[in-house]
């Protein structure tokens, strides 16, 4: 099996995705760059190019994952594996902030991606920013 995602992939994963990064919601229509097709579980640690290991991802958030799988959550004091886009449920472990800047994150799970995604980075609380003018924002997905 290939270890790039083949065009296909791509098209079925983005499509999934709506168009929209599975961490921190952006768009890609309105992006600057064409968003990535990540592997959740990474290549490096024995993940695989199959449909239910690869997330849409904007350059940022898959940048911020990079190989990462884990980390440290202060609040429950426990090492967290972050948010699975194929097996969980975004709203169970986020909401937004009561102005729909940021996205917060209401779990162990939650919290470590907001954190080491940096899912609230301030390009992306811009695009927000932007997105709300034009009522584009929050996505209905």
């Amino acid at each position: 099996m290939s270890k790039r995602p083949t065009n296909s992939q791509r098209e079925e994963v983005s499509k999934r995705a709506k168009g929209f990064c599975e961490y921190c919601l952006s768009p890609e229509d309105f992006s600057n760059s064409t968003f990535e097709v990540e592997h959740i579980h990474p290549l490096s640690k024995s993940g695989e190019t199959v449909s239910e290991n690869l997330a849409f991802a904007c350059s940022g958030c898959n940048k911020y994952k990079s190989t990462k799988t884990e980390a440290f959550d202060t609040e429950s004091q426990t090492i967290t594996v972050f948010y699975n886009p194929r097996k969980d449920v975004w709203h169970e472990h986020f909401m937004w902030s009561e102005d729909f800047m940021e996205i917060i994150g209401i779990t162990a799970k939650g919290r470590v991606t907001v954190k080491v995604l940096r899912l609230n980075r301030q390009r992306v609380m811009n695009l927000r920013r932007v997105l709300i003018l034009a009522d584009e924002h929050p996505p209905n997905i």
